[in-house]
């Protein structure tokens, strides 16, 4: 059993804080996104989910602007352009397939 609130949250870009859990296979990100805090639009060879769990977060994937709210979920293929901002305090749950292994401790 992972107790994920025992995991040392860690700030990868200012605003973005998230606990990780790595699998074989995937990166398990839990986010917590200050209101206002962008991820400018950028890209990597990792496949990509994203849901929001709570909040607004304005989300840009391939060009395509959108607004997720909760239940709101976007796949994002290896290499496409995407970024965002937290229209709200947000928390989001992201999935990478393969492994992060730049978001290991």
């Amino acid at each position: 059993m992972i107790d994920i609130s025992k995991i040392e949250p860690r700030e990868i870009i200012k605003g973005y804080k998230a606990r990780f859990v790595h699998t074989e296979n995937t990166t398990l990100a839990f986010w917590e996104v200050e209101k206002g805090a962008a991820i400018p639009i950028h890209s990597h060879m990792h496949e990509q989910t994203m849901q929001v769990i709570e909040g607004k977060f304005e989300f840009t994937v391939d060009g395509n602007t959108k607004v997720y709210e909760p239940g709101s979920m976007a796949v994002i293929p290896s290499n496409v352009p995407h970024g965002g901002v937290a229209l709200t305090d947000c928390k989001l749950f992201d999935v990478f397939s393969p492994v992060r292994e730049d978001y290991k401790i």
